[in-house]
């Protein structure tokens, strides 16, 4: 299908995009120099800070999280590209108030070979940065090898946990680990049922029969091996919860966090359904919902599909995902 988009020349996305965001978003975040995106209030902040990096085309994350009690600093690459180790650096200068920086990369190859190389001048600058990597797709390796897992929507209460922590004064150490904790008790498993195109070339990221869909597809096209005939929202929700609760290993009487994350071109309707259902299968299993989110986070442009996130939550994780926030999709 030929690729329709309110667009300009494919290499001012993002820029245009970027200067956009900080136009509507102006009361909360300003642009910085190369492209970061800065939390307005980042000046004032006498605490540890949050940084994150990733390829821009997936809106609103991973800049529409930047804020008041949640991510301070965006370090966004070009479309679904991570940002250069030098702009990467300068994010987390930038950010470094002297209480040190929590640095969140999502695994994938680009984000990571720019991660590990930022962090060395880092090292080499004398900044205290620890890195924290999000890594949660179950679909493309098991548990015991989470060091092949993509990360995908996990990232934003990644974010949002570790900003609540600095925001009451945790030191970096205490921050780190209660970040940790929910990156290590998190599950995430995605379908798709349309395919996205790439904006600044208008490429598919292949196709799917009417009557198809398939379980596990990645953020940016990448098999999941799991094609299947399409299925109701019930049916499809318990798929894909009995993959996360046996992930997790959930058992009756455990608390989660669960998100119904839009791909991009799944309507609110069905995401709604989606939750409804997704919270009345786990409620017959003794799993209860604490919180959750049933919304567009994390996208792939106009694909049609959705990522089913879980975590497994404690009362001080619970507590820290509810403290306030301020950001430009995410105010709490």
């Amino acid at each position: 299908m030929k690729m329709k988009k309110f667009i300009n020349n494919p290499d001012d996305l993002r820029q245009e995009l970027l200067e956009g965001l900080a136009m509507v978003y102006d009361d909360v975040v300003k642009l910085g120099e190369g492209g970061l995106i800065v939390n307005k209030k980042l000046d004032d902040a006498d605490r540890v800070t949050v940084v994150s990096i990733g390829g821009t085309g997936h809106e609103p994350a991973i800049s529409g999280f930047v804020g008041e009690g949640i991510l301070d600093v965006s370090v966004p690459g070009d479309i679904f590209a991570a940002p250069g180790p030098q702009l990467t650096f300068e994010g987390l200068k930038l950010a470094d108030k002297g209480k040190g920086v929590l640095f969140v990369v999502l695994n994938h190859a680009g984000d990571l070979m720019t991660g590990s190389m930022a962090m060395k001048m880092a090292d080499k600058a004398g900044m205290k940065v620890k890195q924290l990597v999000t890594q949660e797709d179950i679909a493309n390796a098991p548990r015991s090898n989470a060091d092949d897992r993509r990360g995908l929507c996990g990232c934003i209460p990644v974010y949002k946990v570790a900003g609540a922590a600095a925001a009451r004064g945790y030191d970096l150490d205490k921050v780190y680990d209660v970040a940790a904790r929910l990156a290590d008790n998190m599950a995430t498993i995605s379908v798709a049922a349309r395919t996205a195109t790439h904006p600044a070339t208008g490429d598919s990221f292949g196709e799917l029969s009417e009557d198809e869909m398939e379980v596990g597809m990645g953020q940016h096209g990448e098999g999941g091996g799991g094609r299947m005939k399409m299925k109701s929202a019930d049916e499809t929700a318990q798929l894909m919860a009995d993959a996360l609760v046996k992930d997790l290993e959930l058992k009756s009487g455990e608390k989660v966090m669960l998100f119904i994350n839009g791909s991009g071109a799944t309507t609110a309707m069905e995401m709604y359904i989606l939750y409804r259902a997704t919270i009345k299968y786990l409620a017959e299993k003794g799993i209860q919902v604490v919180t959750g989110l049933a919304d567009e986070l994390l996208t792939v442009q106009e694909q049609a599909g959705f990522q089913m996130f879980m975590a497994r939550m404690d009362d001080e994780l619970l507590e820290l995902w509810n403290d306030p926030c301020r950001s430009p999709h995410l105010t709490k």
